[in-house]
């Protein structure tokens, strides 16, 4: 035997009445004998309020109210039946007869007891009832209306009745005995020894089929509804919520009490003590197996199982040493609280026992307040109890599991999390039962935090990394054809799904929470309608405040440097290969870094010196295991490098150039890199990474050539080829080579042109190859020597790329 209930959402209008009746003639035809109970049609339980309210208050729009209400129905049954619905509509028009009768009454009285409002309720589930009956015998199951006020007796509580159980169970039992067809049952309605309406309450209906099942001692209750079961969250809040496939009593009961809004677990408690399994199925996807709510069995392992949340609630500190000294200082405050109907959402108390804090529903917050004042004057006016502080504007994020008190590591995986993006923790408790694992955040930070402690705890096999871009120009470009090469890759040995959330280059920015195509970024970024701004873009990345957020600055210029530090606050990590951050002044590379260690934020730019070689990985290994760098020589710039590696007699210094621009190892104006500056700040990084406090300034720099703009590029050009090569002649000449070589030597750093001979490492190097030669302590006989390619937007995107996989690694 098997108790089917279904719920207002899958009973809203006769498309969706139709695919009930379908699962319920699989059913039938099936041969599985079951009892079905229905709630009233979406919507029509808070329409019949309204109605009640407004011929209270003598608003005549209350006929309107009615009105609309029986054209709904009647259109319901047109859907349903066709032309042949005359019986129908002569069943259901004495129904609404009887409701604009009670309507009527009100109006003339203007009063509504709560006994009148249960009997105007119970027209919802009476009309439901009615007409899905009368269509399930339509469609060949062979089924009784019931009403369920004649089953289900209870006190005269009315808005909320108490069910008289023994009276009920032999009523129902009694009804099943004398009738093997399938009874179709009003959800939500009983009813008093005296025959007055009833209603069970919030979870009515879930209600009525818990104690039918519980008297029949039935095989399952399924509760059937709009979503695939219990969720491990709200779907609402986060994206990739996945359905349990089993949650034991307790686990239902904490889910649902933190604001799980699948059932109302107080009304399954019938169920519950008869140990009967509950499944949770979606009317819309009916062959989804769906959640099954059962006993814990010893051989079963249920650890963490959900997140649910309370969202905007308020919290109470009390603090003092009254606290500890007055013995019974915790259970008055209690006490003045129940006294005045003022529920505790959750109580926590430091082991000193010198602060409390308690949780209440935020329209209760100023009254307790109040209340724990009164109750606690004399200890304020004496000085043992500080100021009790309302904070506003909370929630409260709960993990809850059966098996948590056993599992090592939850309460550090939540805490981890939640502290890596950046989101404070007001308050943290767990109760005695271990069922539940509670933290007090800030409400603007819950649909965050949900995400985050959602992907650590269930989707480790796949956490959802989201990433901004700005410059999707050659570097920027050649990342996210990485991305789309390697996504099988990252997916299978990082666990790890990349979104790309936002993109902007210099005209158009563009953003997407579910990510925008790594296959077709270019023409979704060119049919974009928002005009490229970078403060606007990172404002957005802010408000947007995704879990696991990287911005990554693949552009040339400060548009987005100014802008670090606040994405670096706001706990989203930066990857970049531009180094103007880090040769700006001293202060500002110090900012950032501050920034980053006080809000767990990662700042990754390996891609600064070498592109994708590790040298200032390297420098920075030596420098955290306590080495002092006391001599750096290196070739850092990969265009200048390529320029002198090809630069030999009979041939033209400005050709060289030309054909170094036209292989992307250059500035679109190659002065720039002749200039000597990009060398100089590389040096500089390295050697701020080295423990040196030095500014741009600090470093004696070789301009190679003159500024010039357009064409006249090609001739300042030009105009160089004989001095380089009468250099170059020179050099050959004592049998060395010329090369653009930085320095840091007994406290000096410099850049500029140099002749090196046959023993230095620098006299193998090929192409556009970059070398970084350090003596350190460990590391002065014999120097450690990084060498390999330096340049190229793909060489440096690899580079790129490595930090964000780092980054990733190290993530919530």
């Amino acid at each position: 035997m098997k108790i089917l209930k279904f719920g207002g959402s899958s009973v809203a209008d006769a498309g969706r009445i139709k695919s009930v009746i379908e699962i319920l003639k699989n059913y039938y035809d099936s041969g599985t004998r079951f009892a079905v109970v229905f709630s009233a049609f979406g919507g029509v339980t808070d329409e019949l309020i309204k109605l009640a309210e407004s011929a209270r208050d003598n608003d005549k729009g209350y006929y309107s109210i009615y009105q609309n209400l029986r054209l709904r129905h009647f259109k319901i049954i047109d859907e349903l039946f066709g032309q042949n619905n005359k019986r129908e509509k002569n069943q259901t028009g004495e129904l609404f007869d009887k409701l604009l009768s009670v309507a009527n009454g009100i109006n003339l009285l203007r009063d509504l007891s709560p006994r009148t409002m249960d009997l105007t309720l119970s027209f919802g589930e009476r009309l439901s009832c009615s007409i899905i009956s009368a269509a399930m015998k339509n469609r060949g199951v062979d089924c009784s209306y019931v009403f369920s006020a004649d089953l289900i007796k209870t006190t005269d509580h009315f808005g909320g009745a108490k069910i008289l159980f023994d009276e009920t169970n032999e009523n129902i039992k009694r009804r099943f005995e004398k009738n093997q067809n399938v009874q179709v049952i009003t959800g939500f309605i009983g009813s008093t020894a005296e025959g007055e309406i009833t209603t069970l309450g919030r979870g009515g209906s879930d209600y009525t089929a818990s104690v039918l099942g519980a008297a029949l001692n039935a095989d399952e209750i399924e509760i059937w509804t709009d979503v695939d079961g219990i969720m491990t969250a709200d779907p609402r809040k986060v994206n990739n919520s996945i359905p349990l496939k089993a949650v034991t009593y307790n686990e239902a009961m904490e889910l649902s009490h933190f604001g799980a809004k699948v059932i109302h677990p107080p009304t399954m408690r019938p169920a519950f003590e008869k140990k009967i399994k509950i499944r949770i199925k979606n009317t819309f996807n009916p062959s989804f197996r769906g959640t099954v709510i059962l006993e814990k069995e010893p051989h079963l392992k249920f650890n963490a199982k959900g997140i649910s949340s309370l969202d905007n609630i308020s919290m109470l500190r009390i603090e003092g040493s009254g606290l500890i000294s007055e013995r019974n200082a915790t259970a008055r405050i209690f006490q003045s609280l129940s006294s005045e109907n003022i529920s505790l959402l959750f109580i926590t108390q430091g082991s000193s026992g010198y602060s409390l804090c308690v949780g209440v529903l935020p329209e209760y917050g100023e009254n307790a307040k109040e209340v724990i004042a009164n109750e606690l004057k004399l200890e304020l006016l004496d000085g043992l109890i500080n100021e009790i502080i309302l904070e506003e504007n909370l929630a409260l994020l709960a993990v809850v599991g059966e098996d948590m008190r056993d599992a090592p590591g939850v309460s550090g995986t939540i805490f981890n999390s939640l502290g890596k993006n950046g989101i404070n923790i007001k308050a943290i408790a767990q109760g005695s039962s271990e069922l539940n694992v509670s933290c007090v955040i800030k409400n603007d930070d819950l649909r965050k935090a949900l995400n985050v402690v959602h992907n650590a705890m269930f989707l480790s096999e796949n956490k959802i990394v989201n990433i901004f871009l700005a410059g999707p120009g050659l570097v920027g470009g050649s990342l996210l054809n990485y991305f789309r090469k390697k996504m099988d890759f990252l997916s299978e040995n990082l666990s790890t799904t990349f979104r790309l959330a936002g993109l902007t280059n210099s005209k158009k920015m563009l953003f997407d929470k579910k990510g925008i195509g790594f296959e077709n970024w270019k023409s979704s970024l060119e049919n974009s309608g928002e005009t490229a701004n970078a403060d606007k873009f990172i404002d957005k990345m802010i408000e947007l405040d995704l879990a696991n957020t990287i911005f990554i600055d693949c552009t040339a210029d400060d548009s987005f440097v100014y802008r670090y530090k606040d994405a670096l606050e706001s706990s989203f990590s930066i990857v970049t290969p531009n180094k103007t951050a880090n040769s700006l002044d001293y202060k500002f590379y110090e900012e950032l870094r501050i920034a980053a260690a006080k809000h767990f934020s990662q700042f990754k730019y390996s891609a600064n010196v070498g592109a994708a070689l590790p040298a200032l990985d390297a420098v920075k290994r030596l420098v955290d295991a306590g080495e002092r760098i006391h001599r750096l020589e290196g070739i850092l710039s990969g265009s200048l490098s390529y320029v002198f590696n090809s630069f030999a007699a009979g041939k033209k210094f400005s050709e060289i150039v030309e054909d170094a621009k036209k292989k992307g190892y250059t500035e679109p104006n190659p002065l720039d890199d002749l200039s000597g500056l990009d060398a100089a700040r590389k040096l500089l990084i390295l050697l701020r990474e080295a423990g040196y406090k030095l500014e741009l300034s600090d470093i004696a720099v070789e301009n190679l050539m003159p500024n010039a703009e357009g064409t006249e590029i090609n001739q300042v050009l030009k105009s160089k080829d004989f001095e380089f090569a009468e250099k170059l002649a020179n050099a050959e000449r004592s049998g060395r080579k010329l090369k653009y070589v930085a320095k840091f030597e007994n406290g000096k750093a410099e850049t500029g042109l140099s002749m090196i001979d046959s023993s230095h490492p620098f006299w193998t190097l090929s192409g556009a190859e970059n070398i970084v030669v350090i003596n350190s302590d460990n590391y002065s006989d014999f120097p450690l020597i990084i060498r390999g390619k330096g340049a190229g937007a793909e060489f440096t995107a690899f580079g790129v790329f490595g930090d964000i996989i780092e980054i990733t690694k190290h993530s919530g």
